[in-house]
């Protein structure tokens, strides 16, 4: 069974199969609506379809079946917005997750330093959202659970002081990367920058020149609100890759098509279940065929 085997399908070509094998512009309209259905947004339908219209002229397309495999090629390309892959290329590397309260970042934390130990990478676990309650004692969970380390202090520290000392722990233990969990209220957009301005000048100072990623956590449910969120943090923190997660629920999926196609980001990781083994690095190609 594929990874995405688990994504909740609208199936963008349903409902089109039973309009004949011509490739009409009812074709073209039904499967704009179908694309904006699964959460993909008007401006990126747009120049899916239109993208499509060229390479079946280009390349004299004409049945339903050729038409839907030139969709997934169309739909991974757009999905193409970067490496895929973290960098890690320094001991210590540096990954800070940002996203609203709800959306599964420090889960998605806890999944990704599991998996990053299996690959016999020495982890450590920082505790920074230090304003949500019980934010710490989750992210602790996780390191029990996966015996990995953890630093933290009381609720209320200053989120840049945990880093610090997170940073002299790496250094000291000589840890491989550095997991940064963060606050997730945008309530007001220059208190976030600032916050992160401080945890960014403290990583800059103890750890020059190393590898930092910037990992936006959203929650495929929301859909375009998602989009939304994304366009507030980029410009707000600067981030270098998407984790999207509840992929198994109600969500369409189009959204990341989306994220990547206007932001210019790609997206990293996707969660498709609660389990350890349920968030994966993302693949564009995986991705598209099991939304068409």
């Amino acid at each position: 069974m594929g990874f995405f085997d688990k994504l909740k399908k609208i199936n963008i070509f349903s409902g089109i199969a039973n309009m004949g094998s011509e490739l009409t512009d009812d074709f073209y309209d039904e499967l704009e609506e179908s694309l904006i259905l699964a959460d993909t947004g008007m401006d990126t339908t747009l120049e899916l379809v239109e993208e499509l219209r060229r390479r079946v002229k280009e390349n004299h397309i004409k049945t339903l079946e050729e038409a839907r495999s030139c969709m997934v090629e169309v739909i991974a390309d757009a999905l193409n917005a970067g490496d895929t892959a973290l960098d890690l290329s320094t001991s210590p590397s540096v990954v800070l997750f940002i996203g609203v309260n709800g959306v599964g970042k420090t889960t998605t934390i806890g999944k990704i330093g599991h998996q990053l130990k299996e690959e016999r990478k020495r982890v450590l676990l920082c505790a920074a959202d230090t304003f949500r309650a019980a934010a710490a004692e989750q992210l602790t969970i996780w390191a029990d659970r996966s015996g990995l380390e953890i630093i933290k202090q009381h609720e209320g520290a200053d989120p840049a002081a945990v880093v610090f000392d997170a940073t002299s722990a790496a250094k000291a233990r000589k840890a491989d990367v550095v997991l940064i969990d963060t606050a997730g209220r945008l309530h007001n957009k220059q208190n976030l920058m600032n916050e992160l301005n401080k945890i960014s000048r403290v990583v800059d100072r103890e750890l020059p020149g190393c590898a930092r990623e910037t990992l936006l956590v959203l929650d495929a449910t929301t859909g375009q609100n998602g989009l939304i969120q994304a366009k507030q943090f980029k410009d707000a923190a600067g981030i270098t890759g998407i984790v999207l997660t509840k992929l198994d629920g109600t969500a369409k999926g189009g959204i990341a098509i989306a994220i990547a196609k206007e932001l210019g980001v790609p997206v990293k990781y996707a969660g498709v279940g609660e389990g350890i083994e349920d968030l994966r690095p993302f693949d564009a190609s995986e991705f598209a065929q099991a939304l068409i």
